[in-house]
């Protein structure tokens, strides 16, 4: 009996011995943290839960298998999962290729607040199966940021290659906040194009050195009064009404105006003459 006894403590002990080394393995085990690489995917900028701010230009690589037509698509979420803007990741070189493809991507966004955030890296899809869906998620930090986007209005003869004189396109500025945005908006389109908006078509009516010299915006009607910069040696029907459509629609992307009236050193009846 003392013999069956000695012999359940030592089974008795061993099992015990052998919990305790499997969870101690498991403890000492590392756990593989949440958003690491993507066996298709490396992004070399920004790092896991590094603080972002927009403009934001991402780098990395994927195998050729992520892209179609040479780019895939790039989410920014918020804390709860939400979508706040989504951009398109283009390759640097051959995307056919079967192993990784550099690829460069930018994203511009709106922060009031520092929050927690994801990059969903998206694998191009144009079938639409879901068995050939794939993504990798990235966890970020959403740094506050204190600019605001606004719109600036330009011909573009890409666009419009027949150019209708009156018909303008938008680019997107971000600039710093302010409570003169609309202001500030004709100061965007006074600056003129980058090289990249030209690049793309885009080109401007309007002289250099042109300036506001007073603008106020009541019951939904705009006043804007220029320097005589605005009409030196402007001719022709089509370059006024080009200039017009610029500075109006330039200013209607805010909802507090309706209705735009420009002047040049407070004359309005006269100004701009073909």
């Amino acid at each position: 009996m003392s013999k069956t006894i000695i012999i359940i403590v030592v089974i008795g002990v061993l099992i015990v011995a052998g919990a305790l080394i499997l969870i101690r393995g498991k403890e000492n085990k590392p756990i593989a943290p949440s958003g690491e690489e993507n066996p298709d995917v490396i992004v070399d900028y920004p790092e896991k839960n590094q603080v972002i701010s927009s403009p934001l230009s991402i780098e990395g690589k994927a195998k050729g298998t992520w892209f179609f037509e040479a780019s895939f698509p790039i989410k920014l979420l918020d804390k709860d999962g939400n979508q706040i803007v989504s951009t398109i990741a283009q390759a640097q070189s051959d995307w056919m290729a079967t192993d990784f493809v550099d690829f460069k991507a930018k994203l511009s966004f709106n922060s009031l607040a520092t929050m927690s955030g994801t990059l969903v890296f998206e694998k191009d899809n144009p079938s639409g199966l879901p068995e050939n869906a794939k993504e990798f998620r990235m966890p970020i930090i959403i740094g506050f940021s204190d600019n605001i986007k606004l719109k600036v209005y330009f011909n573009n003869d890409k666009m419009d290659p027949e150019f209708s004189c009156n018909k303008v396109f938008p680019v997107e500025r971000e600039i710093p906040r302010t409570e003169a945005v609309a202001r500030a908006s004709i100061e965007e389109l006074l600056k003129g194009l980058t090289e990249e908006e030209k690049s793309e078509g885009f080109f401007t009516s309007i002289n250099s050195g042109v300036e506001i010299q007073k603008l106020t915006i009541v019951n939904g009607v705009a006043k804007i009064d220029f320097n005589e910069q605005l009409e030196f040696q402007v001719g022709g029907s089509c370059r006024v009404a080009a200039i017009s459509a610029e500075i109006r629609e330039t200013l209607k992307q805010f909802p507090t105006v309706k209705e735009v009236i420009i002047s040049i050193n407070g004359r309005t009846e006269d100004i701009l003459q073909p």
